[in-house]
């Protein structure tokens, strides 16, 4: 099958699905892979990688997190999570509160420490990923999240979406 895509120039291409294909995961990769140096170099300079990384974000994201719902979040096991929520606590990025009507919650919060390290990561990140989104303009932001949307797992995609659009 061949497709009509347009260039940045707007002018017609045409790509077969393995153009589309290979084109899309190499640029998916190599944004990702630029996406993400900033705040690996941060991470590292404290001992720390995209794991702890991640469990900041979600957390500060819903402060009062249940660990269940972390676990959901990241589809990862209790045993995966529990090392690296442990470094964290135990370093004081975050805290962990009992639920106030079931003492089996734990609840987690970031500390002050946590926000620090957590802006100082992301603030890199917004620039960066705003700058794209500004450069590409509106209609391609929301083609943009079209794709991520649909690159979703489909048992995930509502769960996923709720999450991201709650405000």
């Amino acid at each position: 099958m061949t497709d009509i895509l347009f260039d940045q120039k707007n002018t017609p291409v045409t790509m077969d699905e393995d153009d589309v294909f290979l084109k899309g995961m190499e640029l998916l990769y190599f944004a990702y892979r630029d996406f993400i140096s900033w705040p690996d170099d941060v991470l590292q300079q404290h001992g720390m990688g995209r794991a702890h990384h991640r469990i900041l974000h979600f957390i500060n994201r819903n402060p009062g997190l249940m660990v269940a719902d972390l676990l959901k979040l990241l589809n990862i096991t209790k045993q995966s999570l529990s090392r690296v929520l442990s470094m964290l606590v135990d370093e004081d990025y975050v805290r962990q509160e009992i639920g106030p009507v079931d003492r089996r919650q734990r609840l987690l919060y970031l500390t002050d420490k946590g926000e620090r390290l957590l802006t100082e990561i992301a603030e890199h990140q917004k620039e960066h990923l705003l700058k794209a989104c500004r450069k590409a303009g509106p209609e391609a932001v929301e083609g943009f999240w079209t794709v991520l949307t649909e690159l979703l797992n489909d048992e995930n995609r509502a769960d996923v979406l709720e999450h991201v659009n709650r405000t």
